[in-house]
């Protein structure tokens, strides 16, 4: 058996009926496969024209009669054997032409080299098998059942859709019905319905336009199955090749490229690389891209300074000429195109290129004067005396901006230095060593100035790069200075007053100007000289002892001071420092001048030494003897040397009472004019325990506190006592006071306290003048003395002519203040002549003086039954009296 492949050459077939028919090509252009080579009279392809019904009065011709030949029903044949790679590359040309009306339609054919199907189907054959029991060791050879070649499809087809593309059939459809169906990406999976086989006829659809930038090839699987869906062939694998069609623009990678060039470069001097990417397929002319330059700005100095690799995209240089002071940036629009650059098919875009001309050091730095001037004091340092500037045409604040400046003759000594202004690039002439005016009124330094990098090749430096620089020294007075300093004279001590030592002068070193020094003591610790104002002669005005504790290792300083005349005075300092020689003029005393022995030493014996303030050889070795007054230290004591320096004190006798005893000892140095002194030994005799130690009170009377110590012991004593004594009495009068306050009255019934501290208005400031005493104590005043004759207040009713009140009575007893003020209080009440105020508290009458209004005036009811005092029991305790008077029942 043997399967079939019909497949005319016609790479787009779709049959639709449209409601409207329009005459015409179903694509405008045809993508038309053909073989490498073709044989005369070889069918090669057709085209698809829809004629709505003109039946033959459309009649085809082609733009090339000489190679092919189109029939009626638009299949273009072979007129001769062809080789795809002698035809012409520009597309065939098919044009319709109507018979009546000679109206005329057109397309486009482009035949590719991509392989064909027109040769016939391969035939693969399958390895032999069994086909029953009775041809058991027979094999039959068997043909394969489908042989499908690739099927190329172009993208982006514009025909109707359905399109019809091959038709698949077995010859086991002849005597039985068959169903054919695909499978596979673009039928059944994902992207589906892209592809659909009838299933009689088994003509394979593409359903809409492909895209081979999606998806470029698809694989599907054909099957053959019977009625009852019994498989009657085996799949076969199908390919559908997506054919690239140039549907898209060149895209660059960046819409602005930077790049950057060194000015002065050669040409040939790569600068950057430019890149686009094309999605339509890089084997075919469609993704072949080609560069070139649209355009150049500035054009300077020429319009060409540039070129780009047409297929790489490298840009370089091609012409000389490039400075960056001049043009210091390129902008160059770049276009790339597809199809291999063909202006008429392929596709463009464009993108800009800028190109930044970099410096280099190709201009030295130039001083904008040939002499600069400057003036500076002498002996200052670290001032600027001079600004350098220099104009460089090269970029600012780059290696080759920035100056360096160097001193190149003029100052053999190094005292100046340029250091650069890293702002403004000036060179800063600085002082680095101290100037004198006497030694050089003026400097003329000679300055070049480089750049921090080397100047570039071929460049050199102009004359304009070095500079003089005038500098005149300024006069000043400077202080006068000692030589030397310090002065060192050596001397004997014990030198007399009003003895010269030494002339101690300064030196002004401002020669050109007539100036006087004068000098003063500035420092004389001791006070011993004195020097001459005018000569600077040094004289003693005390004797000079190397002993004094200003004295520091034999050596003894002064300084003095030296001023001139000048405007203004300066002054210097110098030290005198004076050596002093020792002389034997201390005698020496006994060390230690106390010392301590028990009344029957065991041993007996004190070691002891001298101290003298001289040196050696005016002081040990040392002479020790007793005095011989008074007589009982010889009696009782003897002293023995021991060596140069040390003696021992010996008791004669076994036992000395307790006590005190001063020795007279006489010793003596060996100075060349010996000195002797007697020194007086404090010896403390006292009773010793058996490790030698003290015990008794007079040793500690004698180690203990002096007297001064015990007086102000026992005055700090005293005072403590006193302050203990103040403190108790201050305790006990604010215990009485306490008390006192307690008696008088309960802080809750207080009613004296709740007038004061609320400020309740009364008759104005003059009736807060009132006695208090009389509320403390009542029955201890006589009542005519209770407000004598004649005192009396000035808003106090008078006594006469007005008719006298009732005596009121005492308060029945002295401590009960309570009971007072109730009997006032009823005394008041029963009285029907009596003022609106009782008996204790007549300082509220207001007087007729009083601005305040009288609180007799106030209206009230009589009863005030109307009222409802009980919101008084919620203000407190020092309420509660007016509560229960006003709130309560008639009782």
């Amino acid at each position: 058996r043997s399967c079939s492949l019909v497949s005319p050459f016609l790479n787009f077939k779709a049959s639709c009926t449209l409601p409207l028919c329009r005459p015409g090509f179903s694509e405008d252009v045809y993508v038309a496969v053909v073989p490498e080579s073709a044989e005369k009279g070889q069918p090669l392809f057709n085209v698809k024209f829809v004629n709505c019904g003109r039946g033959g009065l459309v009649r085809f011709e082609c733009s090339n009669p000489f190679d092919f030949r189109i029939e009626a029903d638009g299949v273009v044949y072979a007129l001769r054997p062809l080789t795809l790679s002698t035809l012409p590359t520009v597309p065939l040309v098919i044009i319709a032409r109507d018979k009546t009306n000679q109206q005329q339609w057109q397309t486009q054919v482009r035949l590719t080299d991509l392989p064909s199907r027109s040769q016939g189907l391969q035939e693969i054959w399958f390895p032999s098998r069994q086909t029953d029991s009775s041809s058991i060791g027979q094999l039959k050879r068997m043909k394969r059942d489908w042989v499908i070649p690739p099927i190329n499809v172009p993208e982006n087809s514009r025909g109707e859709f359905p399109q019809d593309l091959v038709r698949i059939r077995s010859d086991n459809d002849k005597n039985r019905s068959l169903r054919y169906s695909v499978t596979g990406p673009g039928a059944d999976q994902p992207p589906t319905g892209i592809f659909i086989i009838h299933p009689i006829s088994g003509e394979l659809s593409v359903m809409k336009p492909l895209d081979r930038e999606h998806i470029s090839n698809f694989h599907l699987r054909a099957h053959a199955v019977d009625l009852n869906g019994n498989q009657v062939e085996s799949p076969i694998d199908i390919v559908i090749n997506v054919i690239d069609m140039n549907d898209n623009r060149p895209e660059f990678i960046h819409q602005i490229w930077n790049g950057s060039v060194p000015e002065g470069s050669k040409p040939g001097t790569f600068v950057m690389t430019v890149t686009s990417v094309d999605k339509d397929d890089p084997k075919t002319a469609n993704g072949m891209l080609r560069y070139k330059i649209g355009s150049q700005n500035p054009e300077s100095p020429t319009s060409n300074m540039f070129t780009i690799n047409n297929k790489t995209g490298d840009i370089i240089t091609v012409a000389a000429g490039l400075d960056r002071e001049k043009v210091p940036q390129y902008t160059l629009i770049i276009q790339a195109t597809d199809m291999e650059g063909n202006p008429m098919y392929g596709l463009s875009n464009t993108a800009t290129a800028v190109i930044r001309v970099t410096d280099i050091n190709d201009n030295p730095p130039e001083f904008t004067a040939e002499m600069f001037f400057g003036e500076v004091p002498e002996n200052r340092v670290n001032v600027i005396v001079a600004n350098l500037t220099v104009t460089d045409k090269d970029q600012p604040n780059t290696l080759a901006w920035k100056a360096v400046y160097k001193i190149t003759g003029g100052d053999p000594t190094g005292r100046f230095s340029v250091p650069t202004d890293p702002t403004t690039n000036e060179g800063l002439v600085t002082v680095v060593k101290p100037i004198d005016y006497e030694i050089s009124r003026t400097y003329m330094l000679t300055v070049v100035a480089v750049n921090e990098v080397s100047l570039a090749r071929g460049i050199h430096s102009p004359r304009q790069s070095t500079a003089t620089v005038s500098i005149r020294v300024i006069d000043v007075n400077e202080s006068p200075y000692f030589d030397p300093n310090p002065k060192l004279i050596k001397l004997e001590e014990g030198m007399l007053a009003e003895s010269t030592l030494t002339t101690f002068t300064a030196q002004d070193p401002d020669r050109f100007m007539q100036q006087s020094i004068r000098y003063t003591r500035l420092s004389d610790p001791a006070n011993w000289l004195r020097i001459d104002a005018n000569t600077g002669r040094i004289t003693t005005i005390a004797v000079l002892d190397r002993e004094s504790p200003y004295v520091k290792d034999n050596m003894y300083s002064a300084t003095f001071l030296a001023s001139d005349n000048g405007v203004p005075p300066a002054s210097g300092t110098g030290t005198l420092q004076i050596s002093l020689l020792d002389i034997n003029d201390n005698a020496p005393h006994v060390y230690p001048q106390e010392t301590e022995m028990c009344k029957k030493p065991e041993p007996n014996g004190i070691n002891i030494t001298a101290l003298d303030g001289d040196l050696n050889p005016n002081a040990g070795p040392f002479a020790f003897e007793l005095a011989n007054r008074p007589s009982d230290v010889r009696r009782n004591w003897t002293i023995t040397r021991l060596s140069g320096d040390y003696a021992q004190l010996n008791l004669k006798i076994g036992f000395l009472e307790s006590g005190i005893y001063e020795i007279p000892i006489i010793i003596t140095d060996s100075g060349n004019l010996p000195m002797s002194n007697t020194s007086y030994l404090r010896v403390k005799v006292c009773q010793c325990d058996h490790n030698g130690d003290c015990t008794d009170q007079q040793h500690i009377i004698a180690a203990g506190l002096g007297t001064g110590a015990i007086i102000a012991i026992l005055l700090c004593i005293i005072i403590l006592l006193i302050l203990v004594l103040l403190f108790v009495v201050w305790m006990k009068r604010r215990d009485k006071e306490r008390q006192a306050k307690q008696l008088l009255i309960d802080p809750e019934d207080d009613v004296r306290d709740n007038i004061l501290k609320y400020d309740e208005e009364g008759g104005g400031e003059e009736d807060q003048d009132y006695d208090l005493s009389q509320l403390q104590q009542p029955d201890t005043i006589e009542p005519d003395t209770i407000k004598p004759v004649g005192i009396r207040r000035m808003d106090e009713r008078p006594l006469h002519p007005e008719p006298q009140y009732p005596i009121r009575s005492a308060a029945p007893h002295p401590g009960d203040i309570g009971d007072f003020i109730n009997e006032g209080l009823k005394a008041a009440d029963n009285d029907p002549t009596a003022p609106p105020y009782d008996s204790l508290l007549v300082f509220d009458y207001e007087g007729s003086g009083s601005t305040a209004g009288s609180l007799s005036s106030l209206n009230s009811s009589s009863s005030g039954g109307d009222q409802d005092y009980d919101y008084l029991n919620d203000w407190g305790p020092r309420f509660r009296k007016l509560a229960d008077m006003y709130g309560g029942s008639d009782d």
